[in-house]
């Protein structure tokens, strides 16, 4: 029986553990660097699309499958979500990931929780998006005491740390401050007889 696989081995985050052999205990160190692929991130903060991600990785035989651990490291960029400033950032991730053969009896309920080895080729993308997102900050800051954006006017507060406004009047008051003002006016016009 021929099986064919839905991957390309020449895609960039697709792996082939045919030198493992499926001998447990034989292991492949892989060290190589791949564009990211798109959307790898949070909405405020992402591995730009195409910008460098190293890995390196080592692929070890197991009875199950193919046991594939490492880190991933890639430049971030994205904004504050007080100030909405830019953020760069460097990310390095660990990743851990057990790729069962394709071929063993599954339980068909476990089957959307296990990687699979397709023909002995894996995809890593998948792995690299869970453990990228889940390492990202909820709310990214540029800098941990960010004072964010006036509410009044929308100023860069770290920009101004000085800025402020006059305090706003009541507006159960803003009658009487119109009358003031009306007083005023014509007490300057009394005077300028």
């Amino acid at each position: 029986m021929i099986s064919l696989s839905n991957l390309d081995p020449r895609a960039p985050l697709v792996l082939d553990t045919r030198e493992l052999g499926r001998r447990p205990g034989s292991m492949h160190g892989v060290s190589r660097t791949v564009p990211a692929p798109a959307d790898l991130g949070i909405e405020v903060l992402r591995v730009p699309e195409s910008s460098q991600v190293d890995l390196d990785l080592r692929l070890e035989a197991v009875m199950e499958g193919v046991l594939v651990t490492g880190t991933a490291r890639a430049g971030l960029e994205g904004e504050c979500v007080r100030c909405l400033g830019p953020i760069t950032d460097e990310l390095e991730v660990d990743l851990q990931e057990l790729y069962v053969y394709d071929d063993r009896d599954h339980d068909p309920d476990e089957d959307d929780e296990v990687s699979t080895l397709q023909d002995d080729l894996l995809d890593l993308e998948p792995l690299l998006r869970d453990a990228v997102v889940l390492a990202l900050p909820f709310q990214p800051l540029c800098q941990p005491d960010c004072p964010g954006l006036c509410v009044e006017c929308g100023a860069r507060l770290a920009d101004d740390p000085d800025h402020g406004h006059e305090e706003p009047v009541d507006p159960r008051w803003a009658a009487l401050t119109g009358l003031t003002e009306l007083q005023q006016d014509e007490a300057t016009q009394t005077n300028d007889r």
